[in-house]
């Protein structure tokens, strides 16, 4: 499953990428961001725990 990270909303707790390394990274802006697909359990896993929500399936 491809994740999107909304960076207006995300506020960089680190969370998602902590969770799942493989999906989420970090960027130069001390935000998330999906820079590949993952399992879809996992993904779906950090769409749910995200403080924020800032977090979604892409489309």
């Amino acid at each position: 499953m491809q994740a999107y990270v909304d960076p207006d909303v995300c506020i960089g707790c680190g969370l998602c990428a902590s969770a799942v390394p493989e999906v989420f990274q970090m960027n130069d802006d001390g935000k998330a961001e999906a820079t590949a697909e993952g399992a879809d359990d996992a993904v779906k896993q950090a769409i749910d725990d995200c403080p924020v929500s800032a977090i979604r399936e892409a489309d």
